[in-house]
């Protein structure tokens, strides 16, 4: 293997991992993981609640998106 092919290798590994905690630090920031549950009232909760639930699905589809591609 060339030194080419390894850093090329190298980089895209540390690429992917950079991405992919930007993405998840995006989608939390989005859903507002800001305030604490004593700050929050009961409809707030409710919302962070399923705010966290739809960030999660989002977060399971990129990762499957990812795979995906990587099949290819």
């Amino acid at each position: 293997m060339s030194m080419d092919r390894i850093f090329s290798m190298i980089a895209r590994m540390v690429l992917r991992r950079v991405v992919s905690k930007g993405v998840d630090a995006g989608i939390n920031r989005a859903t507002g993981k800001g305030r604490s549950q004593d700050e929050m009232t009961p409809a707030e909760r409710r919302q962070a609640k399923a705010a966290r639930q739809s960030a999660k699905q989002q977060k399971q589809a990129i990762r499957m998106a990812r795979r995906a591609s990587k099949m290819r």
